[in-house]
């Protein structure tokens, strides 16, 4: 998959979102038939990432959620990204809480907490001085064949918006000097954890059955 050729296709003025759900079918074909081999990653806010290109500060995932995928979560809903995000819902409904921060000279609510990613799928969260009130705003959703876009730093949720499994395409670009930043309760200690992974087999499966829903061959 190629950042920029996906890119140009989601903007605005872009070619159709179509080709972006092209290329999508394309890689994630490539895995369901063993070209390709990848492992899906369970992510601590409680979906599942393929994570499909790596280049340099840029990435390209494809994020499944799905509750009978049992990736609970592990972490506060409430986060900001170290990277902006461009997301395209492959199928389902995705929603997104904007969640508005603000300095607490009284009654914090949260303390922020910074995620530091490390080797081995091992992330540390660690507080910070940092004490906030986080107040959530009205939830945006975003349903097939949209495109929704969230800058480095912004605080949100992302859940689906249904019962019904999601799944979106997310091209990411690392901001320099940014942070992985959550927010968490006031006396929240360190800890550690260990994103897990699938294994080939299940990857396998998720990946052909996230292909049946994109191409509508059976209930998203």
């Amino acid at each position: 998959m190629d950042y920029d050729e996906l890119e140009r296709a989601l903007v605005d003025g872009g070619r159709s979102p179509a080709d972006a759900r092209g290329h999508t079918v394309d890689a994630l074909t490539d895995v369901a038939t063993g070209v390709r081999v990848l492992r899906a990653v369970r992510h601590p806010l409680g979906f599942l990432c393929l994570p499909v290109l790596r280049d340099g500060p840029r990435g390209i995932c494809v994020h499944l959620f799905d509750p009978g995928y049992g990736a609970e979560p592990d972490t506060a809903a409430w986060h900001a990204h170290s990277w902006e995000l461009r997301s395209h819902v492959l199928y389902g409904r995705v929603a997104n809480v904007p969640v508005r921060v603000s300095a607490a000279t009284a009654r914090p609510t949260h303390r922020i907490f910074e995620v530091r990613s490390g080797p081995g799928g091992v992330d540390e969260i660690v507080p910070t001085t940092e004490l906030v009130r986080g107040e959530p705003g009205r939830a945006h959703i975003s349903g097939r064949g949209e495109t929704y876009t969230l800058t480095a730093g912004e605080f949100h949720a992302t859940s689906v918006a249904d019962p019904a499994p999601a799944a979106t395409l997310v091209l990411g670009r690392s901001v320099p000097g940014g942070a992985d930043l959550s927010l968490g309760p006031l006396d929240g200690p360190a800890r550690t954890m260990t994103r897990g992974l699938c294994d080939e087999k299940q990857t396998t499966e998720l990946v052909r059955t996230a292909l049946r829903r994109i191409d509508g061959r059976i209930s998203a």
